[in-house]
C-alpha cells in the first residue's frame, strides 16, 4: 500500500480502504482460484496495483467517460482504475468465467459500484460503444487494435482522442512494427522509480 500512497496522495478515506482490502480478498481468492501468480501475490501493490494505475497517472478522464477492460483476468487494470475514477463506468470483459466471479465478488465486497462484468471475448461484443479500451498484457498489439477499433465511440468527450490504452512489458519494436501503428509510448520508469517499471511502458493507440 505504501507503494500507491507514495505516488497518490489524493485519495479518498474511502478510496483508501477499498485499495486496502484488496490485499486480503486476492489472498483468499488466489487460494481459490489462481489469479495471480503465487510469487506476486506478495508484490500486489507493486505489480498489479501500482502498474495499473499508471493510466492514472497519465490519463485524467473527464467523469462521465465509459472504458472497457479487455481481458481483465482478476480485474487490472480495471478495478483499481475504478476506484480511482469512481465517477467513471468500467466494464470488464474476459473470455474466462471463472475469473469474473472474482471480479464481482471483490466489486461487491469494497462497494464499487462504477463497474460491470461480462463473460465474453472482445470480438463477440457488437452492441456496445466505449470512450476508451484498456488492457495489460492480453496479447499482441495488432490484435488489440484489431478488436478495439469497433468498439470506440466516434465521439470524443474528453480533451484527447478516445482510442486504446494498454500496459506491456520488455522490447516492444516488432510488436509495433508488426501492428502497422504509430502509439504514442511512455516509459512507466519515467513516472514510477521502482525497478519493476524498468522495461514498463503504456502504449496509447488513436483511430
Amino acid at each position: 500500500m505504501e507503494y500507491i500512497l507514495k505516488y497518490f496522495s489524493d485519495f479518498t478515506e474511502a478510496q483508501i480502504e477499498q485499495l486496502k482490502a484488496l490485499r486480503t480478498l486476492y489472498s483468499e481468492w488466489n487460494e481459490k482460484i489462481n489469479i495471480i501468480s503465487r510469487k506476486d501475490i506478495e508484490h500486489l501493490y507493486l505489480k498489479h496495483i501500482l502498474h495499473s494505475l499508471s493510466i492514472a497517472a497519465t490519463f485524467d478522464f473527464k467523469d462521465g467517460s465509459s472504458i472497457i477492460d479487455i481481458g481483465t483476468g482478476g480485474g487490472f487494470p480495471g478495478i483499481p482504475l475504478a476506484i480511482y475514477f469512481p465517477n467513471i463506468h468500467f466494464h470488464l470483459v474476459d473470455s474466462i468465467g471463472k475469473k469474473l466471479k472474482v471480479v464481482q465478488e471483490i466489486a461487491d465486497v469494497i462497494q464499487l459500484r462504477n463497474i460491470s462484468a461480462e463473460h465474453k471475448r472482445a470480438e463477440e461484443i457488437k452492441d456496445r460503444k466505449f470512450d476508451f479500451v484498456v488492457s495489460r498484457a492480453v496479447a499482441p498489439l495488432k490484435d488489440l487494435w484489431k478488436w478495439s477499433k469497433p468498439l470506440l465511440s466516434k465521439k470524443n468527450n474528453n480533451t484527447f482522442n478516445n482510442g486504446l490504452i494498454c500496459l506491456k512489458g520488455g522490447d516492444l519494436h516488432q510488436e509495433i512494427s508488426e501492428s502497422g501503428l504509430r502509439p504514442g509510448m511512455i516509459s512507466l520508469y519515467e513516472i514510477f522509480s521502482e525497478e519493476y517499471f524498468k522495461e514498463k511502458y503504456l502504449l496509447y493507440v488513436k483511430p
